[in-house]
This record gives structure tokens, sequence and C-alpha cells, in this order.
């Protein structure tokens, strides 16, 4: 997997992800879609990802009917994100995973993650992992709210592309071997998704978008459960279970 060979490089598409669903039939498992230039990325819940041509990482991995059950398939989300973390703490920058998997350093966004994945029954047969990582960038548009980079991180420092997803895929192949393949790793995977998880454990304000109104409180990240859900403990000590969208600071 961590063969340059494995590694499709795209100068130009609307997105890695739709270029790597729209090839899944010839792609192999593992196949990584690399994409210099998207003209329509995407991100969660329809949500748009700005990148400036070949300055970041805008990418995919293939998985090809993963071993685990469509019950667990958040359990991709979250080596993914930790994969992500290990790649910036290599070099020198501290990360935390916004639930899901949004990536960020303080207060700003580095890396977005979308991923996509087909069902047949209890199974995943297929998953596009689509990973966009500001690496290069240093000036964004004015209506992204709170953007950073590699570059913005690391001052004076340029960042080869092409050796970052290199190292990406080493980290991203190591969690998938130790824990989806493993005995007990889905547990040990998500102890370390939380390990990593920002404002867990720390009383924070909320706003409720489950009623369709925007319900502010004062709530406390303390899990999320195999399938994906926040659990969020409010002022009552009651556990609120949310998914994507319900919530947010």
């Amino acid at each position: 997997m961590g063969n340059k060979a494995d590694i499709i490089w795209i100068d130009i598409a609307k997105s890695s992800n739709e270029y790597a669903r729209n090839a899944i039939c010839r792609l192999d498992n593992l196949s990584v879609v690399s994409v210099k230039e998207q003209t329509a990325g995407r991100g969660q819940a329809g949500n748009s990802w700005e990148s400036k041509a070949g300055e970041n990482l805008t990418f995919s991995i293939v998985l090809k009917n993963p071993e685990i059950s469509s019950t667990e398939q958040f359990a991709i989300s979250q080596l993914t994100s930790l994969a992500v973390i290990d790649l910036l703490a290599g070099h020198g920058i501290t990360a935390e995973i916004k639930w899901p998997n949004d990536i960020y350093v303080g207060d700003k966004k580095i890396c977005g993650i979308l991923i996509e994945n087909a069902l047949a029954g209890p199974a995943i047969r297929w998953s596009i992992v689509g990973i966009g990582l500001n690496v290069n960038q240093t000036g964004f548009p004015s209506h992204i709210p709170n953007p950073t980079s590699m570059a913005l991180e690391v001052q004076d420092r340029k960042f080869d592309c092409s050796e970052l997803i290199e190292e990406f895929l080493d980290l991203f192949s190591s969690y998938y071997g130790r824990y989806l393949n493993a005995t007990g790793g889905l547990k040990k995977l998500r102890q370390l998704y939380l390990s990593q998880l920002r404002h867990k454990d720390q009383p924070h304000l909320f706003r409720d978008l489950r009623s369709g109104h925007q319900v502010e409180f004062t709530g406390t990240i303390r899990s999320v459960t195999p399938a994906g859900y926040l659990i969020v403990e409010n002022g009552d000590g009651d556990m609120m279970n949310f998914t994507f969208k319900e919530i947010t600071y």
C-alpha cells in the first residue's frame, strides 16, 4: 500500500471521491486516487471543500470488503482520523479530532474527512475514504471561517505532498492492520479515538438541532458509540445521543 505505484495521480477532477466511486469496479483494494486540483470537492453533509490547486493533499483510499460489519463502519473514520493526527505529530503539529472526523489545530481546521460506504446487508461492500489536508496553502477565501495549514503551523517550511501521502498511507495501513483485523482491536481503536477527541470531559456550550430549533445547553462530551453517535451529558446528568448535524458547538 505504501508503494508509489499504488497511487493514481490525477491532474484535475471534480473530487477524488467521485473519481474513485466512478472507477470502483476497476480499482483494486487499497487503491489510492490523489487529485491535484478538485473543482467540486465535498465535505460532510454536502458541505464544500475548497483547496488551492497543487498546494494541498486531496485524495481517496478505496477499501473493498473490509472485514467489519456495517454497524461498525465508524471504525474506518476513527482509524483515518488517528492516522492524520499521527502524521501531523510527526511534523511537530499537535492536533485533535472534532467529532466526527474533522482535524483541528487549536481552534482552526486543518483537515476534513469524507467517508462513503456501500453496504450489502450486514457487510460493507466498499468504502471510499476521502481526505482533504491543507498543506502548503497560506491564503484562504474570506468565507472560510477558521482554516489553517501545515505551512502556517510550521513557519518557513514547504512540504512535499508526494512524500506526505506516502507517510500517511504507511500510518493508515498500520492502523488498519492492527485494529480492524485484530481480536479486540475495535475497542482499542475507539479508546485511542476518544483520547484525541476535542472537548471530551470538558463542559461546553452546545446547540441541540434535533427539534428544528437551536436549543442551547451546557454539556460535556463523554463518549462515542461504536456506531459513531456522540454521547453528551447535560446539566441534569442525562446522557444524550446525537448523530451528525444534530448538534453543534
